[in-house]
C-alpha cells in the first residue's frame, strides 16, 4: 500500500488595488497567513500585482512588467519561501526584453531557490480580455518541477480550457496542476449566462483532474474592476481544489478575499493512476491528428 504523503495547499484569493507595491505587500501578507495555517505550497492568483489591465489596449500598462527572476516580486517571494519553508507559485507580468512580454508564473522552492518559470501558452483575445496585445505566447513548453513537497505543474487561466496542456503537464510527472486565474463575468451577461459560464469553467478543470489522476488547484481573483469605464469585469472568485477523482474538496467564496488552505494526500495520485490507468491506455500511435488544426 502506498504510504501517505500528506501536505497542505494554500490558495490566495484577493482583489487588486491600483498600486503594484501595495498589492505585492498585501499578497505577501496573505502568503504569511497561509503559512501560519500550515500551507506548504502557496499559489497567488493571476497577475496579482495590478488590476486586470487587459481590459484595454494601452501601451502605458507595459510599465507594470518586471524582470524574472531579478525583479522585486520574485525576490520578495524567494525571501518569504526561505523564511517560512514554503513553496510558492507566483503569477507575474514578465518583461523579457523590449517588445517581448509574457504572462508568466514563477516556481520557488522552500529554500527560496528559483526553480523556473512557466509562460502562458494560450493567449485569449475577447472583449475585455485583450491579452494578445500584451503577451507573447509562451515558449518554455509544458513541464513540472520537483519541490520539497511534491512535483507540481503550472498552467495559467485560459490554459484551463485545453486538455492538451493539462495532459502534457501531467505526463511530465505533475502531481498537482496549479492554475493562477483571473476570470469573471461581464455584468450585463451574468443573469443570462453566469451560472453556465461558471459551471463550464469548474467542470473542465475537474475533468483534467480525472483524466490525469492528479490534483487541480485554482486561485482566482475577486472584485469588480472597471479600469476603463463601462461595466468592467466581475471576477467570480470561488477558488478551489479538486482531488484525483475530480471532486471539489475545498472551495472559497464568491465575493470575499480568502486564504484557502486544505490538506491533500499525494499518495492518492499513484493509487488513482494505478486503478484508472488512462495514461497507460493512451493510443499514442493514433494521435498524430492533434498536431493539425482540423482533420478533413
Amino acid at each position: 500500500m502506498t504510504a501517505s504523503q500528506k501536505i497542505k495547499i494554500g490558495l490566495l484569493q484577493t482583489w487588486a488595488d491600483a498600486d503594484p507595491v501595495y498589492n505585492l505587500k498585501r499578497t505577501l501578507q496573505l502568503a504569511h497567513r497561509a503559512a501560519d495555517q500550515g500551507a506548504q505550497i502557496i499559489s497567488t492568483q493571476e497577475l496579482f500585482r495590478s488590476p486586470y489591465f487587459c481590459q484595454s489596449e494601452d501601451h502605458a500598462n507595459f510599465a507594470l512588467a518586471e524582470e524574472i527572476p531579478g525583479g522585486p516580486s520574485t525576490q520578495a517571494f524567494s525571501e518569504l519561501a526561505r523564511a517560512r519553508g514554503v513553496v510558492v507559485v507566483a503569477s507575474l507580468f514578465e518583461r523579457r526584453t523590449a517588445g517581448i512580454y509574457h504572462n508568466t508564473a514563477v516556481v520557488i522552492d522552500a529554500d527560496g531557490s528559483y526553480l523556473g518559470s512557466y509562460r502562458k501558452m494560450h493567449i485569449p483575445d475577447d472583449p475585455l480580455f485583450y491579452e494578445k496585445f500584451y503577451f507573447t505566447p509562451g515558449d518554455l513548453g509544458f513541464k513540472s518541477w520537483n519541490t520539497r513537497f511534491g512535483r507540481i505543474g503550472v498552467l495559467i487561466c485560459w490554459d484551463q480550457w485545453f486538455p492538451e496542456a493539462a495532459r502534457l503537464t501531467a505526463m511530465s510527472g505533475a502531481q498537482i496542476l496549479f492554475y493562477p486565474t483571473a476570470i469573471g463575468w461581464h455584468p450585463s451577461e451574468r443573469e443570462k449566462y453566469g451560472e453556465a459560464h461558471h459551471s463550464s469553467w469548474e467542470t473542465i478543470q475537474r475533468a483534467h483532474a480525472v483524466a490525469n489522476g492528479c490534483y487541480v488547484a485554482v486561485a482566482n481573483r475577486v472584485g469588480h474592476e472597471c479600469p476603463v469605464g463601462g461595466d468592467g469585469i466581475k471576477f467570480w472568485g470561488q477558488s478551489f481544489i479538486a482531488n484525483t477523482s475530480g471532486q471539489i474538496i475545498a472551495k472559497a467564496g464568491l465575493e470575499q478575499e480568502e486564504v484557502l488552505v486544505h490538506e491533500i494526500d499525494l499518495a492518492t495520485v499513484e493509487v488513482t493512476r494505478t486503478h484508472w490507468p488512462f495514461l497507460r491506455d493512451r493510443r499514442i500511435d493514433a494521435y498524430g491528428g492533434l498536431t493539425r488544426r482540423l482533420i478533413d
